[in-house]
């Protein structure tokens, strides 16, 4: 039986569903807007702020972390997650540093990054896929792994004396005040968005999260799927630690510390459900620009990194208690 033979179809006005009113009553409008106002009123707090360079240093405060939170985006929205991230690039700029020692040059270097990274994401793929381990402990342990090693392989010491050519990958400039780094932000926005919102790939993604048992029913291979999207979050992971160490020059097992936990606020900001199912990538694009002038923000205001550790974990808890709290609201004011 169809839908209009069995029950009568809600009627939806036009004026809430009309697409001009379906934009301004939409996330990504109401942060863009924060985003803004934010941006305002740094202007006020430093008179430095305007500045063309030190706003493009600003973008180093989130365009590695963005990188990662792309393809963190497609892995919530299937209803999974990976907190070992930051491990993973702690892992990446290790052996990018061993292989220094060994008279790797940069190209050799980005490989060696690149290919650890994807590694690691497939490792955590297998934790998930094959052993049917959930993700949340699977990548905790593998957190714990991944750092580990750096620490064995490091202990109190530093990798340095990277070849300068490397230097432009983290610290180079494409024209002007455009890094190259915010450049690959651009260029992984675009390909992200694509890939999520105009392919039968992102449609798989959305209908997994939504529900994997109906999925599979329709032929969907969600095993598969989420293999290749944990091996995306393990490559631009890699891209990250590339990125991050040529900017730095140097290595330590403390590099990134902690990122996995601005990189999630970074996607659930951007409206991606922590439950899976739902999101978009231009929240995402938002959310790291939001969270880019906050931190720069506070910086220019010689605010410690303490604070902004607190602020990261505040908004993450608001963000995602918000719709529940919405919810509460609402079925007070029903009954």
């Amino acid at each position: 039986m169809s839908l209009t033979e069995g029950t009568r179809p809600r009627h939806v006005p036009d004026r809430l569903s009309s697409r001009p009113t379906r934009i301004l009553r939409s996330w990504e409008l109401l942060l863009f807007g924060i985003g803004v106002l934010i941006f305002l009123a740094n202007t006020q707090a430093s008179p430095y702020f305007l500045d063309p360079w030190n706003l493009s240093d600003a973008t180093f405060n989130f365009t590695e972390k963005a990188f990662i939170a792309f393809a963190m985006a497609l892995l919530i929205i299937s209803g999974e997650i990976d907190l070992s991230v930051a491990g993973i690039i702690a892992l990446a700029s290790t052996a990018m540093g061993w292989a220094l020692q060994w008279g790797v040059g940069a190209p050799g270097l980005v490989a060696i990054g690149l290919s650890v990274g994807l590694l690691c994401g497939a490792v955590n793929g297998v934790l998930v896929t094959r052993l049917g381990l959930p993700s949340i402990v699977a990548t905790i342990g593998t957190m714990s792994l991944f750092r580990g090693i750096s620490y064995i392989v490091l202990g109190d010491q530093a990798f340095n004396g990277y070849p300068p050519e490397l230097a432009f990958l983290g610290r180079g400039y494409v024209f002007w005040v455009i890094s190259f780094e915010l450049t690959l932000f651009l260029l992984f926005a675009l390909l992200y968005g694509t890939l999520l919102h105009f392919t039968n790939f992102g449609r798989q993604i959305y209908a997994i999260g939504n529900n994997p048992t109906a999925a599979t029913f329709t032929g969907i291979r969600v095993a598969r799927v989420k293999m290749i999207l944990f091996l995306l979050t393990g490559l631009m992971s890699g891209i990250a630690a590339v990125c991050l160490t040529a900017r730095l020059g140097s290595t330590r097992p403390s590099i990134a510390f902690a990122w996995e936990l601005e990189i999630v606020t970074m996607v659930v900001l951007g409206g991606v459900s922590i439950l899976g199912g739902s999101g978009s990538i231009l929240g995402v694009v938002i959310a790291a620009l939001v969270i880019g002038l906050v931190t720069f923000g506070l910086g220019l205001l010689n605010v410690p990194g303490i604070v902004m550790s607190i602020f990261i974990g505040g908004l993450l808890i608001a963000v995602i208690a918000l719709p529940r709290l919405v919810r509460l609201l609402r079925t007070g004011r029903v009954t």
